[in-house]
């Protein structure tokens, strides 16, 4: 576990911190509303691959500085562009398949805490491919890509509708409307609603509450999850027998089978 928290990237697009098993990154360019460009990408996917392979990791905490969580891709710096636009965006979409991907193939449970509005691709894209997403009772989503004549991206095409349906996915992403935090909890789109004044408390609670899970067990229960969201029901099986098997022999789903024997809380080391 961390001793205190250590500030890894102090300055810049994103910030990271560590404390008690939790890694704490923020989007940080609170003026353009974390709107992305090549830079917060760039520093995302270095931040992210920071945060990979560390073991002392258990649980990461995605949120915004300011008073949004993401307003999707930095329009003003698009239109900046003029003709050089397709080039830049070329490269721009590059770094965000490059960051969600990274995000979904974390070995352990990425948290979004959303507060303000969560709109765009990027914005959108984070939100769909957390693996637990809580929103204050303020917050608002949005796709917005069709509403300024492009496509959405991050992988949203393909996760959106696997999370709230193809039908409901449709209607978002060519109407742009906004969704309110009751709607997106009832249709799927966020795990829970909480007051805002309670939503960093919330987050670092359930934040907590997976650092004390056995890390290699949510790790495999995360990776055939995603797995499964493109496969069929039978092709997962084979996995999920393989995964099974491996857990079955580690220290930790030994600790727990004690633990629930015992009737006491277990102690995972990862091990």
């Amino acid at each position: 576990m961390f001793q205190g928290e250590e500030t890894i990237v102090a300055e810049g697009p994103v910030l990271l911190t560590y404390g008690e098993g939790i890694a704490n990154i923020q989007l940080n360019r609170p003026d353009a509303g974390n709107g992305f460009n090549i830079e917060l990408m760039r520093a995302l996917q270095d931040v992210t691959m920071r945060v990979h392979g560390d073991r002392r990791v258990r649980a990461v905490i995605l949120s915004g500085n300011g008073k949004l969580f993401c307003a999707g891709g930095d329009v003003k710096e698009f239109a900046a562009k003029g003709a050089g636009l397709p080039d830049y965006l070329r490269m721009a979409t590059a770094y965000l398949q490059v960051c969600v991907s990274g995000l979904v193939n974390l070995e352990v449970p990425v948290i979004a805490k959303v507060h303000g509005c969560a709109t765009g691709g990027a914005g959108m894209g984070l939100v769909c491919c957390s693996d637990l997403v809580i929103c204050g009772k303020s917050a608002r989503f949005m796709a917005g890509a069709t509403r300024v004549g492009m496509a959405p991206d991050a992988g949203a095409t393909a996760l959106l509708s696997k999370i709230v349906g193809f039908r409901r996915a449709m209607e978002l992403v060519l109407t742009n409307r906004f969704v309110e935090a009751a709607e997106a909890e009832r249709i799927g789109l966020v795990n829970r609603v909480v007051p805002d004044a309670e939503l960093d408390a919330e987050v670092l609670a359930l934040a907590r509450q997976m650092a004390a899970g056995a890390p290699r067990s949510q790790g495999a229960t995360k990776r055939l999850m995603w797995n499964g969201i493109g496969r069929g029901f039978e092709a997962s099986l084979p996995d999920e027998a393989r995964e099974v098997s491996a857990l079955s022999g580690t220290a930790d789903a030994l600790e727990g089978l004690a633990a629930v024997i015992a009737k006491r809380a277990p102690q995972f080391r990862g091990e």
